[in-house]
């Protein structure tokens, strides 16, 4: 995980000083909205999402969550209650931290505490990003919401990567889509070979120029 990439020895050493190691599986609520935050959590296997509701009660996927992920860091300093459910989308193992080694270890070193910053810049970036493209077409929502599914399902956050066995309400979700949107919408992209799928039901974008086209992808 890049941000504790800084870290020498004994920082790592203070950060997991009396930490915990947990499994959960699907469905499982790992945080809950308005809980107070006296710990944080690193992802070291699974996916996740960190979700709200509207004033209607409507589910929002706010951003997934994958291997190395970190989440509560915010809660776990500021002792503010925490701003958003975290489920578990598949099978997940997590390190719980203590809230009191991280806040001494952000005082302590400038080069975590901008690793800090860096991160929750990038989620930021990426928050108004997926946002953006709520007022896209279908096909663009959906194959954002489908890479984005494939990079948190890869270590090296590849766009290709095998996106595990989800339930398609909650690929719709990511998308922004209504079920059966996202449904004709995806048989439509397996149909042009654009998405594959294997017999467990996993999914994997083989032909990215349509990404690439849409602004969704930058070709190297």
């Amino acid at each position: 995980m890049q941000l504790f990439h800084g870290l020498d020895s004994v920082q790592l050493e203070q950060l997991l000083d009396r930490h915990r190691e947990t499994a959960h599986q699907v469905d499982q609520v790992l945080v809950l909205e308005q809980d107070w935050g006296e710990s944080l959590f690193l992802i070291r296997s699974g996916m996740a999402k960190v979700r709200t509701h509207t004033a209607d009660g409507d589910e929002v996927v706010m951003s997934l969550l994958g291997e190395g992920d970190v989440f509560g860091e915010m809660a776990a300093l500021d002792g503010a209650t925490r701003s958003a459910d975290v489920v578990a989308l598949t099978p997940v193992r997590l390190v719980k931290l203590r809230a009191a080694p991280y806040a001494a270890l952000l005082k302590q070193s400038a080069t975590f505490a901008v690793a800090l910053a860096r991160l929750e810049a990038s989620r930021l970036r990426d928050l108004n990003q997926r946002f953006a493209l709520q007022s896209g077409d279908a096909t663009t929502r959906l194959l954002e919401a489908l890479a984005y599914l494939a990079r948190k399902s890869s270590a090296k956050a590849e766009p290709t990567a095998v996106i595990p066995l989800l339930a398609q309400r909650e690929i719709a979700l990511v998308a922004g889509l209504a079920r059966e949107t996202a449904s004709r919408t995806l048989s439509k992209l397996r149909m042009r070979g654009t998405v594959t799928a294997a017999k467990s039901g996993a999914l994997q974008l083989t032909d990215l120029q349509p990404l690439v086209k849409r602004g969704l992808l930058h070709q190297s």
